[in-house]
C-alpha cells in the first residue's frame, strides 16, 4: 500500500531525526514543531509505532500475505516505543514505576543516538530499494 509505505518513511525519518538532534530534555515553551515540543514527540511515536504494526501485516506486492517490510516496520515500532516510553517516564511519578523506567531508560538512552542513525539509514534504504521484501 503507498500511503502505509510513505507513512513509514516519514516517520521513520522524524523519529531518527528526533533521536539525533533534539535533546533528551524536552522543553515546555518550544514552538509547535520544534524537535524538543513533548507533544510533537509523543503524536510522532505513536504513529511511527502504528505504521510500524501497519508494515508487518500489509503484504509487499502481494508476494507474501503475512511478513511486509519487516525492517522498516521493527524501527518504526522501536523508535515509537522509545518516543513514547521517553514521554513516559517524564510523566511518572509513582516511586516503584520510576525505578522500573529507570532501568530500562538506562539502555534506550544511551542507545538513543544510534537508534536515530539506524531509523534514519532504514527509511533512506526503504526509499531507494521498495521492492525488496524485508527492507
Amino acid at each position: 500500500m503507498l500511503p502505509i509505505y510513505l507513512f513509514s518513511i516519514v516517520f521513520n525519518s522524524l523519529t531518527g531525526l528526533i533521536l539525533v538532534f533534539a535533546q533528551e530534555e524536552t522543553d515546555e515553551g518550544a514552538l509547535s514543531l520544534s524537535l524538543n515540543n513533548d507533544k510533537l514527540r509523543l503524536i510522532v511515536g505513536i504513529l511511527s509505532f502504528i505504521t510500524g504494526i501497519l508494515k508487518i501485516i500489509s503484504p509487499v506486492a502481494g508476494n507474501y500475505p503475512i511478513v511486509g517490510d519487516l525492517l522498516p516496520a521493527l524501527v518504526g515500532l522501536a523508535g515509537g516505543f522509545i518516543l513514547v516510553f521517553e514521554f513516559y517516564r517524564k510523566k511518572a511519578h509513582v516511586s516503584s514505576v520510576v525505578n522500573f523506567l529507570e532501568r530500562i531508560a538506562s539502555v534506550l538512552v544511551w542507545n538513543r543516538k544510534i537508534s536515530g542513525i539506524i531509523c534514519i539509514a532504514i527509511a533512506v534504504l526503504h526509499t531507494i530499494f521498495y521492492q525488496l521484501i524485508f527492507l
